[in-house]
């Protein structure tokens, strides 16, 4: 039972007022601003790849390159928090979020995007460990912050409903780097509100800074990932196995040099609570298996189907409604419900929704129907799984554990897209059959991607050619959805069976 190791100062603790709820109102801004950049980047990327060409591996850099530069700084940023101040890192990274965003909105190159979303990842690991741990700080009763992380992780899903159709209005009449503008205003109010109404936090004996931790988390960090990017579209190659060699390495002397240290960058003890490691786990598997979704669902309805980026958002309005209100809908049920029913049980729903669109995509309303399943699990099982993270942790080192939480959440995009991505990637160049009669260099650009088929159609003087290209493309294209459908479901299975088995017996409201 791990009723007892609920500290008295948390049973006790007082309660926010309306300053607190007002301070959880700021807060949401970068939150929704990080979930809107994703999910408009999804949809904007056929409109990128259509102007700026990129390659396969490009298109791929262009979306991970910001998930990755983040999961290599989390959890330093986290731990500068802790030490420096929450609220300081938070406005740090909201102006220099707003100012790199205004820049890459009119990146020239691929290459130059590519750039720009990195150094937004270094910005944006300062926003996203500091909302969360400031709600650690803020609201000290558990019922009010299980509540508030509700709030917390619905605005995730939130940012992903808006983010489509505010997107999708700016690509139809706009350039697409007017996805990037939408920066500037979200985070300007938290400029001017966030220093009168969040409350500074840090850990009042952070101990001594320590470089060589920095360091060894990065160099784990990026290795690793970037292993995973090479396997996943190029297969088991030499560079990618010495990358991941290499990251495990640093890896494994990152973990050494926390345990001896008298203060860690990380405490390594968190993970041997079961419900702190299963929690994020979970974390991790179900981003995978959202952003997986997203990731072709977007391209599918925009280059198969031929919706407008607009109505390509509002299809899948339904499921980020749903996303939203079954993280709030839980928090009353995680209160008398154990965890390792209520989250295994919301996961049913995600997984049905993965075997509905491996059974077909032709018919548009499952699709919608799909995802609106994949909601509800998705939105209970992050809203469960986060409180669990933060009631684990001390609250002086609410910054490293938001950091841990956060790191899964981002290694979890850049898995769903370099892994399930990768997958589509390979079977629809495997399955690809190009019509008779194209030139070579036509040819060359369709099997790049679906982005690239449907842009060279367009080139082609003869119709009936251009239309056999893009019926191709499309049938090669939904060919790998079928199988990164089912493998998506079986990441789901697993993040249930782990749910089950780490996140303990007892009720959500005495869970540590």
């Amino acid at each position: 039972m791990l009723t007892s190791s609920l500290p008295t100062q948390e049973i006790d603790a007082p309660r926010a007022g309306w300053r607190g709820w007002f301070a959880l109102a700021v807060l949401m801004l970068p939150v929704l601003l990080v979930s809107v950049d994703n999910t408009v980047l999804s949809f904007a990327l056929p409109e990128i790849a259509l102007d700026l060409q990129p390659s396969s591996i490009e298109q791929l850099w262009i979306i991970d390159v910001y998930p990755l530069v983040l999961a290599g700084l989390l959890v330093t940023m986290g731990t500068l928090g802790d030490r420096f101040g929450r609220r300081r890192m938070l406005l740090i990274g909201a102006t220099g979020f707003a100012a790199v965003s205004a820049l890459a909105a009119f990146a020239p190159t691929a290459a130059l995007l590519i750039a720009g979303r990195a150094l937004m990842g270094v910005f944006g690991a300062m926003l996203m460990p500091s909302t969360l741990s400031l709600l650690r700080s803020i609201f000290r009763d558990r019922d009010q912050r299980r509540i508030a992380i509700a709030v917390w992780a619905s605005a995730f899903s939130a940012g992903a409903a808006l983010g489509p159709i505010v997107g999708g209005f700016l690509l139809e009449h706009f350039s697409w780097g007017s996805v990037f503008l939408m920066a500037v205003p979200v985070l300007v109010p938290l400029l001017v509100l966030a220093p009168f109404f969040v409350p500074e936090s840090r850990d009042p004996h952070p101990g001594r800074f320590d470089a060589a931790s920095v360091v060894l988390s990065l160099a784990t960090m990026v290795p690793i990932v970037y292993a995973i990017k090479k396997l996943a579209v190029e297969g088991p190659t030499s560079l990618a196995l010495a990358l991941f060699a290499a990251g495990a390495v640093f890896g494994w002397l990152f973990v050494r040099r926390q345990r001896s240290l008298a203060t860690p960058m990380l405490d390594m003890s968190l993970f041997r609570r079961g419900t702190f490691s299963g929690a994020i786990l979970v974390n991790l598997l179900s981003v995978i298996g959202l952003v997986g979704f997203l990731y072709f669902v977007a391209q599918h309805l925009q280059l198969v189907v031929g919706l407008s980026p607009m109505v390509a958002g509002f299809a899948l309005l339904p499921g980020l409604a749903l996303m939203i209100a079954s993280g709030l809908l839980v928090v009353p049920v995680a209160k008398r419900v154990a965890p390792r029913v209520v989250v295994p049980a919301a996961l049913v729903f995600s997984v049905v929704a993965y075997v509905l669109v491996a059974l077909s995509t032709a018919d548009l309303t499952q699709l919608i129907v799909a995802f609106a399943l994949l909601g509800i699990g998705i939105g209970a099982a992050e809203t469960v799984s986060n409180e669990l993270i933060l009631s684990s942790a001390p609250p002086a080192k609410a910054g490293a554990a938001s950091a841990v939480s956060e790191t899964a959440y981002e290694l979890g995009a850049v898995l769903g897209t370099a892994v399930l991505g990768g997958i589509l990637a390979a079977f629809y160049r495997a399955q690809l059959v190009l019509p008779a009669g194209l030139p070579e260099p036509i040819a060359d650009a369709a099997r790049q991607t679906l982005a690239g088929a449907v842009a060279v159609s367009h080139t082609i003087e003869d119709a009936t050619l251009a239309e056999a290209l893009r019926t191709a493309a499309a049938h090669a294209f939904d060919s790998g959805v079928v199988v990164t459908a089912l493998i998506g479901a079986a990441l789901i299975v697993v993040a249930g069976v782990i749910a089950a088995t780490t996140l303990g017996g007892t009720r959500g409201a005495s869970t540590k």
